[in-house]
């Protein structure tokens, strides 16, 4: 049996602000139903809901260097639904009202990868042979273990696993860190490693240290290593192929099970009916007038460039002309924000808006939509869309990432296929895209049938992708 422990900025139930929680919340549970004893580490924000707290045990407490400080830190233990959970505890760094997004978040996760490494061998009975780090945030503890703790002999053996769940997203900041927080003198070879265009790279460090790099669906894996997707690192990351693959992720099907999910008003297995009542009760509780038959199109996403709202603000004047309605559910940039409002205002009866943040809502919309918009920029894996076709909701995607390796575009001469995709970033493309399947849906109430139930009976639940990272992880540790 191995030992492995998730490091990372955030976990589901516990905090989250999109996929990244959402899969350090659900993978363990897979992987330790494979036989590996799994636990997560992660700082303990403010934030985190009480009752998921319930029977947390403070460990003990020690003091951490960042640079020339020595800063306190307390480890705490709760076990959740099988799984330890660590926390990192400390107020001034993780008692904020957000995540990320500040300007000492240089020194937040220099700290938070430091007292990681701190912590692990004051947890009584456990050494991990794979550290497994996710995402900027955790990408400088394989640069850690190599220069800072080479001849401890705790860490003597361990290997690590650097996840990129979003390259664009790297952890960039002034050169001066390397040795204010992270005692790096200028000109080593480890400044050299971290230091990309005249600026110290989180992320850079990861690849370069890292023993293995996965992502997050195979055809990211591929995107990454050309300019368009690889956000500036794709040299390095060429570099560094061998050790890179692509695993997908899934969902948790014990969350997202319409025949079991609490948030809905009617509960289902694949009865297109059913969902009919959960679009008639939708539509009544944002406002659209009630109708069974009109197709109801939704879009939960964050409200980001890289989600193709463009695209959408592009050709909004145009979808609102056909005969449809449209819920949308996300919060993000302003200017997304205000966009979709006003289109709100111009069409009331048929665009219904939500800028917030409502798992809850979020679930009946899967449930209630037709078909659900993903027209995304780039996608590394993309979650709505497994989602959705396990609601038996149609989705509509742009070819990339991991949206390419899980929606496999209707053909009408042979009636395969799970959902409606178009290549080019393209906002005509896109309209096309949506007035092809508005067609199918109703024109052939078989034939829509049909793609709802390729969809539902894909599997896309942890169970591969876990196997997948077992074999890796065995492979490491060999």
């Amino acid at each position: 049996m191995k030992n492995i422990i998730f490091a990372a900025g955030e976990a589901a139930p516990f905090a989250k602000t999109g996929g990244l929680g959402d899969v350090v919340g659900s993978l363990p549970k897979a992987i330790k139903e494979l036989g590996g004893d799994v636990r997560v580490i992660m700082p303990k924000y403010g934030g985190i809901p009480q009752g998921f707290m319930d029977g947390y045990r403070h460990i003990v407490d020690f003091h951490v260097d960042v640079g020339w400080r020595s800063q306190f830190c307390a480890l705490g233990e709760v076990e959740y639904q099988g799984i330890h959970y660590y926390f990192i505890d400390n107020e001034y760094y993780f008692k904020r009202d957000c995540l990320y997004g500040y300007d000492d978040d240089a020194e937040r996760f220099a700290f938070f990868s430091r007292a990681v490494l701190e912590s692990l061998p004051r947890i009584e009975g456990f050494k991990p042979d794979i550290i497994h780090c996710h995402d900027w945030h955790t990408a400088l503890l394989p640069m850690m273990i190599r220069e800072h703790y080479g001849e401890d002999p705790f860490y003597q053996g361990v290997k690590t696993v650097l996840t990129i769940h979003n390259l664009r997203h790297q952890g960039i900041f002034p050169l001066s860190i390397l040795d204010d927080l992270l005692g790096i003198t200028e000109g080593s070879e480890a400044a050299n490693n971290l230091e990309f265009n005249g600026a110290a790279n989180y992320f850079k460090g990861g690849l370069v240290y890292a023993d293995s790099i996965t992502t997050v669906s195979p055809t990211y894996a591929s995107e990454i290593l050309t300019p368009y997707f690889g956000e500036g690192l794709d040299g390095i990351l060429r570099m560094q192929r061998d050790k890179l693959r692509g695993i997908l992720n899934g969902i948790d099907y014990r969350i997202y099970n319409p025949l079991r999910d609490p948030n809905l008003f009617v509960k289902y297995r694949s009865s297109l009916g059913k969902k009919a009542d959960n679009k008639a009760a939708l539509q009544s509780l944002v406002g659209l007038p009630e109708d069974r038959d009109v197709p109801l199109l939704g879009l939960v996403t964050r409200l980001d460039s890289q989600k193709g709202l463009d695209l959408l603000n592009h050709i909004m004047d145009e979808l609102m002309d056909e005969e449809l309605q449209m819920v949308v559910l996300g919060t993000g940039d302003r200017a997304y924000e205000d966009a979709f409002y006003y289109f709100a205002s111009k069409y009331p009866a048929k665009l219904a808006v939500k800028i917030l943040f409502d798992s809850s809502l979020a679930h009946k919309i899967y449930a209630s939509a037709d078909m659900l918009l993903m027209p995304s920029q780039f996608e590394p894996c993309g979650l709505a869309q497994m989602i959705a076709m396990r609601y038996n909701t149609v989705p509509i995607v742009r070819e990339t990432g991991g949206l390419k390796d899980t929606v496999v575009p209707y053909n009408e001469e042979t009636g395969e296929g799970n959902g409606f995709s178009f290549a080019n970033y393209n906002a005509h493309e896109l309209l096309f895209t949506i007035r092809r399947a508005l067609k199918v849906y109703r024109e052939d109430k078989a034939a829509w049938k049909g793609i709802t139930e390729s969809g539902r009976k894909m599997d896309f639940s942890w169970n591969a992708s876990a196997r997948s990272y077992m074999e890796l992880y065995e492979e490491l540790a060999e």
